[in-house]
């Protein structure tokens, strides 16, 4: 559901390299997709239709997955049809909601109808993120002290021209936000920012870029920028351990499969290159989880529900006037 460029530009190839990995969990039959508003050009191995009742008529929607990959703002609206017409295994780009509002009323379908949901978090099935989590858990460089995360990447034609995203918080931010939980545990929201997009006259209201402070119960800080004006495409982890420190760089687009790691540790640095086609593994992973079903289900999308709800808090920080005396733990310098 939904043709724009996490489904057609993103889920349908993916869904391709896995079937192609030969894991028995993906059947051969086409692919259907549905959009009301654009088909793509024909392509083996798809069925186009314009609405969800037309592709439930082409499946057995108790046997079939179905990947909701909508703007975040309508998603509600396409989970609870999907789960009208019978279909209870679904995947949902991220975020999961927009606000809490939308993630309760999601919450609830999914406690009505026993769907089970997977959200995309490529990052997390990362290789370099499988080398992070190992150096934070080995303790072979101390305990971490610091998370830094960059996001940056220009976006104007998209935020110009096809508004989906309420704001930069849902862009790049829950990738960053979903590592840091996933390395440094839970975490409450510190600080937060926002600024609009702007190119000559015209203004998109907080889509140019944000910013997002959180301390983890551990005691780690982790400070998360994404700027969608920025010239250049960067996907950058630096974690500061007591004793070295360790800077990952994810691939920035579906156009390379590798990742970087560079170890700091007594002055003496290694560097090494991954390969790392994240979003194919996490495909997989996630068709695993539905073919076990269970208590993995509900432990990842209750991981995806703590993603949306410190970014409703950073969402809500950066709306409000900034009033230094009234918000003593909103401002960085009171972060520590």
């Amino acid at each position: 559901m939904g043709l724009g460029r996490a489904g057609a530009g993103l889920h349908i190839p993916v869904l391709s390299r896995a079937r192609a990995a030969g894991t028995q969990l993906f059947g051969d039959e086409p692919v259907v997709a549905c959009d009301p508003r654009r088909l793509p050009a024909r392509r083996a191995g798809l069925v186009t239709t314009q609405t969800l009742a037309q592709a439930a008529a082409l499946v057995d929607p108790g046997d079939t997955v179905a990947h909701v990959c909508t703007p975040p703002s309508v998603r509600t609206e396409v989970i609870t049809e999907l789960a009208r017409l019978g279909f209870n295994r679904i995947v949902v780009e991220k975020p999961l909601a927009a606000d809490t509002d939308d993630l309760a009323r999601i919450i609830r379908l999914r406690r009505k109808h026993a769907l089970h949901i997977e959200v995309v978090e490529p990052w997390l099935a990362s290789t370099l993120t499988a080398r992070l989590t190992d150096l934070v858990r080995n303790g072979t460089m101390g305990e971490v002290r610091s998370i830094a995360i960059v996001q940056n990447k220009p976006r104007f034609r998209r935020s110009l021209t096809a508004p989906g995203h309420p704001t930069a918080f849902d862009v790049e931010l829950p990738h960053g936000v979903g590592l840091a939980l996933r390395l440094a545990g839970n975490a409450r929201v510190t600080h937060a920012a926002g600024y609009d997009l702007r190119v000559g006259d015209a203004v998109v209201a907080r889509m140019g870029g944000a910013h997002i402070g959180l301390r983890h119960n551990a005691g780690a800080r982790t400070e998360i920028t994404s700027d969608l004006t920025a010239p250049v495409r960067e996907r950058r982890i630096t974690i500061r351990f007591d004793e070295g420190t360790a800077t990952g760089h994810y691939a920035v687009s579906d156009d390379d499969d590798h990742s970087q790691l560079t170890v700091v540790r007594g002055g003496h640095a290694e560097r090494v290159v991954l390969r790392d086609d994240s979003l194919t593994e996490w495909m997989i992973q996630a068709y695993r989880n539905f073919r076990l079903g269970g208590e993995r289900g509900a432990l990842s999308f209750g991981f995806a529900t703590e993603v949306v709800q410190i970014l409703s808090v950073g969402k809500n920080i950066s709306a409000e006037p900034v009033v230094p005396a009234a918000r003593t733990e909103a401002t960085p310098q009171h972060a520590g």
